[in-house]
């Protein structure tokens, strides 16, 4: 019993483990989190930033420590917790100078999904995943564009985009043509169309009229066929679908490649 007595006492006079960074001022956390994000110890950085953001919420340091905690989430495999870190940055700070920064992050971060890394592996074409980061991504680097067409990111913003809008636009041929082959043409037509009016002059856009044609005509609709055609016709005159049909290799584009 006197075992067990001083057993519990002592347990109850045991101090709880002292924060090192206590007193800390805010300019020393953040250097010590620059110092954690140079040798890629991000929990460390993570941590200093956190505790920056708690402690001296109003200061400039406070603002860059939300910029640097999207970027060590997005670098540390965390995509969810850095695009919260940015929604925070964007509602707190909406005209600060690193809103274009926060965009192409943004952009960066939706950009290529976990799976796309695997992409030389699998062969999946990225066209035939689900598009919604890839549309987010655009929606980001679009919107940074439009904001801040003089930005530093701008141009890489552009390159990116211009993949972007090719690859979405696959997406919604490699839907109609799924559509096409399980003989609902009336679905495939019109996710065939989108490419045409939606994603104006991207290569796709041959096997998207051809899809249509092909659509059309089994329909039994013989005006819209031939308008198909005709436009197909004008604009890719050797139409190789016309020879190969709707078979073709698998495009193993990959954006991790293309940066």
């Amino acid at each position: 019993m006197f075992f067990m007595a001083a057993l519990i006492a002592g347990c109850g006079t045991t101090k709880p483990e002292l924060d090192p960074t206590a007193g800390w001022t805010a300019e020393r956390l953040y250097r010590d989190a620059r110092e954690a994000m140079s040798s890629g110890s991000w929990k460390t950085a993570r941590t200093r930033l956190e505790a920056i953001e708690a402690r001296y919420p109003f200061g400039t340091y406070a603002q860059q420590a939300l910029i640097d905690q999207a970027y060590i989430n997005w670098k540390d495999d965390e995509p969810e917790q850095a695009l919260a870190a940015i929604d925070r940055f964007e509602q707190q700070y909406p005209n600060h100078p690193g809103s274009d920064y926060m965009l192409y992050l943004k952009g960066l971060i939706t950009f290529t999904p976990p799976s796309a890394a695997f992409s030389h592996l699998t062969k999946q074409d990225p066209a035939e995943r689900d598009p919604k980061g890839l549309r987010e991504s655009y929606d980001s680097f679009n919107q940074l564009i439009a904001r801040y067409p003089d930005s530093r990111y701008a141009a890489d913003a552009r390159k990116r985009l211009t993949w972007l809008v090719d690859t979405i636009a696959r997406n919604e041929v490699y839907v109609a043509e799924y559509y096409y082959r399980r003989g609902a043409y009336v679905a495939a037509a019109n996710r065939a169309q989108t490419v045409i009016t939606d994603f104006e002059g991207v290569p796709i856009a041959e096997k998207a009229l051809y899809i249509m044609y092909l659509s059309y005509d089994a329909l039994g609709l013989a005006e819209l066929r031939d308008d198909a055609k005709r436009v197909l016709d004008l604009n890719f005159p050797d139409s190789i679908y016309y020879t190969q049909g709707l078979d073709e290799p698998t495009n193993y584009w990959n954006p991790v490649n293309w940066f």
